[in-house]
C-alpha cells in the first residue's frame, strides 16, 4: 500500500476560453501547470505553479476519477523546471534557518527574501522572515509578514507545527503580546480544539497583564483536554496570585 500524501508531480489542464461577442467571438485554448499530490486511494490535490515553476497559492482537492481526465502528466516539465526550482528554495530556506540560529539576522533575512522572490507564499520563508524581524525589533515589517501569515491556512496546518509554535513563542519573547494574541487567534479560526494554543494564548495574556483573560483560556484549554498539566499548573498558579504581573 503507498503511503500517503503521495507526490505524483507537475500535470497540465488545458480549458476553452470564449473571447468577444456576437460574430467577433473566438476560442483560445489555455494551458495550465499543477503541482499534483495524492492524499488517498480516491483523493488528488492540485496546487498551481507559479511562474518560478514551484507550487504557490490555493490548493485544491478533486476525485481522481476527475482528475484522470482533464489533467495530462508532465514529467519533462516537472523534471527540467520544478525540481530545480524547488530543491533552490529549499536551500535558501535552510540556509536562512542555519544562520538565524547563528545570531546572523542580517545575512539570514537576505536569505529569505531571496525564498520570497521564487515564493512569496512559502510559510517557511515567511515564518523564518517573521522571526528575523521579531529578534531585530522591526515591527513595521513584521507586521507585514504577519499578516500574509496570517491569510496563509497552510501556516497553521499540522505539517508546519513545529515552526507554528517557534513564531508564537519568539512573538512573546520579544514582548509583541498583542502580535502573539493575533497569531493564536487566528490559530483556533482553524482549529478551536487546540489545548496547546489555548495554552500559550494564555501565557501571551499573563505576560501582558490580562490575568482574567489568560485563566479564561486556561479553562477553555482544560475543559479540551481535562488531563492537561501543565495548564492546570499555570491555573491553579493564577488562582493562588490574582494581582496581574507587571506587563512583560
Amino acid at each position: 500500500m503507498p503511503t500517503f500524501p503521495l507526490i505524483l508531480g507537475v500535470y497540465s489542464l488545458k480549458k476553452m476560453s470564449e473571447i468577444g461577442l456576437g460574430d467577433s467571438m473566438t476560442k483560445r485554448e489555455t494551458l495550465s501547470y499543477w503541482y499534483v499530490r495524492q492524499l488517498a486511494q480516491d483523493t488528488i490535490e492540485v496546487q498551481p505553479l507559479n511562474i518560478y515553476h514551484v507550487p504557490s497559492g490555493v490548493k485544491q482537492e478533486i476525485p481522481i476519477k476527475e482528475f484522470l481526465k482533464h489533467y495530462n502528466p508532465e514529467p519533462q516539465y516537472y523534471k527540467s523546471n520544478t525540481v530545480p526550482a524547488l530543491q533552490s528554495l529549499a536551500e535558501k530556506i535552510a540556509k536562512g534557518q542555519e544562520l538565524f540560529a547563528k545570531g546572523e539576522l542580517d545575512e539570514a533575512e537576505k536569505q529569505f527574501l531571496k525564498s520570497l522572490m521564487i515564493d512569496d507564499q512559502s510559510v517557511k520563508a515567511n515564518y523564518g522572515l517573521g522571526q528575523v524581524y521579531t529578534e531585530k525589533k522591526e515591527f513595521d515589517k513584521l507586521k507585514k509578514v504577519l499578516n500574509t501569515l496570517l491569510n496563509l491556512d497552510l501556516a497553521f496546518a499540522q505539517e508546519n507545527r513545529e515552526q507554528f509554535n517557534s513564531f508564537g513563542i519568539t512573538l512573546r519573547k520579544n514582548k509583541c503580546f498583542d502580535e502573539s494574541i493575533r497569531f493564536y487567534s487566528r490559530a483556533l479560526e482553524l482549529n478551536a480544539m487546540d489545548e496547546h494554543v489555548y495554552f500559550n494564548m494564555a501565557r501571551a495574556h499573563y505576560e501582558k497583564g490580562a490575568v482574567d483573560e489568560c485563566m479564561n483560556n486556561l479553562n477553555i484549554a482544560l475543559a479540551v483536554n481535562p488531563d492537561f498539566v501543565e495548564a492546570r499548573k499555570f491555573l491553579d498558579y493564577c488562582q493562588r496570585n490574582p494581582a496581574p504581573p507587571a506587563a512583560g
